[in-house]
């Protein structure tokens, strides 16, 4: 049985004197105790909570989760992973950012559709929806990916792109689909080859892949949200456990993996070495991107403090998840911080991911 992670070397004495260093550290065993009686009364099937400042880490493992190695459904947090995963491309100046999707998607084209660029796919302006109109019709069926890319390249706009920011899962995905198109490689494989496999993220996949179902904690479908079925019974087979959906790998929110590799990719772009991608495109993923009039996004990455819990500098960048899941990094206070969950965002206000989240920053600021 593998034991519960505790990891703790050191990070007292990195956040200043005794007296400083002790209440600090009090704040980290609050963020702890907070998941702990979460997990205990029930509220939280599973929990993970990795925190890395400076060389230091403190982790550890709630309810049905014993490892910081245990993988949960990171929902949007795969965004980022799935735009870092295409600006590899852009390194080999496969791409440049304001190229037409057009250009690697002749089909993707009309009704402004033609001005769209790449940029604006990973920075929520292209006009794209967030999920299509007949997104449960399609799961309900088990459609595959590419009819998912095929109706997504028709649906309708929502308004002309680069005028205003909405959210958009869809986007994401027409960005794999760049990827997939340069680089002749289904996503899946694409992802992992130049994503997971270089950063040695080995509790992580785009799908499933070589791991099996009852490996992943399975998500508390109560609450869920409602593209994927809202907790309806009648949708056990499509929902967010479902093998059909576990398997799909939306590029958008379908990677599963562990803390301790979130925390990985994240210190990739805080401390950019090269492994990924050159260092001035991991900087260039994390800055704003977006006109001054329209809200600020990175490259897949959400950004400012706004991306985070209060405390955290306007460098932060991060993402969440439908499913529960945080993560951001603040360069400022050089400071990583993933909780990772299976109860729904929607199932609780404030939700134990939140509280948690500020409780690390109040820690480290």
């Amino acid at each position: 049985m593998r034991r519960r992670t505790f990891l703790q070397s050191g990070l007292a004495a990195s956040l200043g004197g005794p007296l400083l260093a002790a209440v600090k550290q009090e704040k980290l065993d609050a963020a702890a105790a907070l998941l702990a009686k979460a997990a205990r009364n029930g509220q939280l099937g599973a929990a993970a909570l990795y925190v890395r400042h400076g060389k230091h880490v403190f982790a550890r493992s709630f309810g049905a989760s014993r490892s910081a190695d245990d993988m949960f459904l990171l929902a949007s947090i795969s965004k980022p992973m799935s735009a870092a995963a295409l600006m590899t491309l852009y390194d080999q100046d496969k791409f440049r950012l304001d190229d037409a999707v057009k250009k690697f998607i002749p089909e993707f084209s009309g009704a402004s559709r033609d001005t769209i660029t790449i940029r604006q796919l990973l920075t929520h302006v292209s006009g794209l929806p967030d999920q299509l109109p007949e997104n449960q019709v399609l799961r309900k069926r088990h459609a595959g990916l590419s009819e998912f890319v095929d109706r997504a390249i028709r649906t309708p706009l929502l308004f002309e792109p680069g005028s205003r920011y909405r959210y958009s899962s869809m986007a994401i995905l027409l960005a794999s689909e760049v990827a997939h198109r340069i680089s002749g490689k289904g996503f899946l494989r694409f992802i992992d080859e130049v994503l997971f496999q270089p950063l040695k993220m080995n509790r992580s996949v785009l799908g499933l892949g070589k791991f099996k179902l009852e490996e992943m904690m399975p998500s508390q479908v109560e609450a869920a949200a409602r593209e994927s079925g809202s907790g309806d019974p009648t949708a056990r087979d499509w929902d967010w456990n479902s093998s059909y959906w576990r398997v799909f790998g939306a590029p958008w929110g379908g990677v599963h993996a562990s803390a301790a590799d979130v925390a990985r990719f994240f210190s990739e772009f805080l401390h950019p070495e090269g492994k990924l991608m050159q260092s001035e495109t991991a900087r260039l993923m994390r800055r704003n991107h977006n006109p001054e009039e329209v809200r600020p996004s990175g490259l897949g990455f959400k950004i400012g403090s706004g991306s985070a819990s209060p405390g955290c500098s306007e460098q932060t960048f991060g993402h969440d998840g439908s499913t529960g899941t945080l993560a951001w990094a603040d360069p400022a206070t050089d400071t990583i911080c993933i909780v990772l969950t299976t109860l729904p965002a929607a199932a609780a206000d404030p939700h134990p991911r939140g509280r948690t989240s500020d409780l690390v920053a109040q820690a480290i600021s």
